[in-house]
């Protein structure tokens, strides 16, 4: 009687195959989210751990299972979809491409298990190394970090302003503009690109005022748009989908076309008289109390907020606030900073 051969070497070309088409698939899938992950999130971290689960996924792709690929013969090359065609956005890519990516690694996973003893475990845990990263990317992005922000810095002209700034993002700060009308273009990019690395470093989000044009040059997380400058729907075009797009507004009437237009999030004020805006008649608290009832964004009451009247803003309803003079004109911007934040701690 003729001995049967074991099964996998009868159907291993097929498996060496499924191998190959799959780690080419999880490869290609991790690069895609690598790539977001360096230059849009800037996110050094994250994108260390794709690398090393690429450097992973080429260790174990050897010559045996190359050899076995057959592209010619390969019926599912011309299989396709409608959705392949087009992409919504960037967070619609990264999905798409986490979910390759996790399908990827459990084919490997189990077929992994006929070709080597270790290759299913292994793939099992980068398949949860990716369920990790997502839960990541997702839980940190940038509309979700700007709906938790209670502090906002709006800077000023200041010859220490880096080191200004870096005192308060150590004190807690997760959100700033850098405001600067009077110079030219070349240092307001050269000035922007600094603090964007410096708020990326701190996991702080990043605005530039007024100009779409300067805060793509710069990575910015979006720009802040006054009632006279670019429509939101410019600005988007500009930026694209996943950026963050303010308005300030004064009143209920320019509260709702903001909304309407797709603002990320709107100023409320001025709260309070302030140099920043001369000859602008204070909102008040009227206007803070209104945006609690009826924004559906979220929405940051500005003007002449300090130490001293914060709480009061914060009893109006105020989830956020944001701030100049503040935290640029103190002699301590990181306990100012702590100060101001410890306010919406003890409401």
């Amino acid at each position: 009687m003729r001995e049967t051969q074991p099964l996998f070497f009868l159907e291993k070309p097929a498996i060496c195959r499924i191998l190959d088409a799959n780690l080419d698939r999880a490869r290609e899938g991790i690069r895609i989210i690598e790539e977001w992950c360096r230059f849009a999130l800037e996110d050094v971290k994250a994108a260390q751990t794709c690398k090393e689960m690429r450097q992973t996924l080429a260790q174990w792709h050897t010559a045996d299972i190359r050899q076995a690929r057959n592209t010619p013969d390969d019926c599912g090359t011309t299989l396709t979809h409608p959705q392949e065609e087009t992409r919504e956005n960037a967070e619609t890519v990264l999905h798409i491409n986490l979910s390759r990516t996790q399908e990827a690694l459990r084919v490997l996973e189990e077929y992994g298990k006929l070709y080597h003893p270790e290759m299913g475990n292994t793939f099992k845990q980068l398949r949860y190394q990716v369920y990790t990263l997502e839960s990541h990317l997702f839980s940190t992005s940038p509309h979700q970090r700007l709906n938790a922000a209670q502090l906002y810095l709006v800077t000023s002209a200041s010859e220490n302003l880096f080191s200004i700034v870096e005192a308060s993002l150590k004190g807690g700060l997760s959100l700033v503009q850098y405001r600067n009308k009077d110079t030219d273009d070349n240092i307001q990019i050269a000035e922007g690109r600094k603090l964007c690395e410096l708020c990326h470093q701190y996991g702080a989000l990043f605005i530039m005022n007024d100009r779409a044009d300067l805060a793509l040059a710069v990575n910015a997380d979006g720009v802040h748009l006054g009632q006279q400058d670019l429509p939101i729907a410019v600005a988007r075009k500009i930026l694209g989908a996943n950026k963050i797009i303010g308005r300030s507004t004064t009143n209920p009437h320019e509260m709702e076309n903001a909304i309407q237009e797709g603002a990320d999030y709107i100023g409320v004020g001025p709260v309070y008289k302030t140099p920043t805006k001369p000859g602008k008649k204070p909102a008040g608290l009227d206007y803070v109390r209104y945006a609690a009832k009826h924004s559906p964004v979220p929405w940051f009451a500005i003007g002449g907020i300090n130490r001293d009247n914060i709480k009061n803003v914060i009893a109006s309803q105020a989830k956020g606030v944001a701030v100049v003079r503040s935290i640029m004109g103190a002699s301590d911007p990181k306990t100012a900073t702590e100060t101001l934040l410890m306010a919406f701690a003890n409401r």
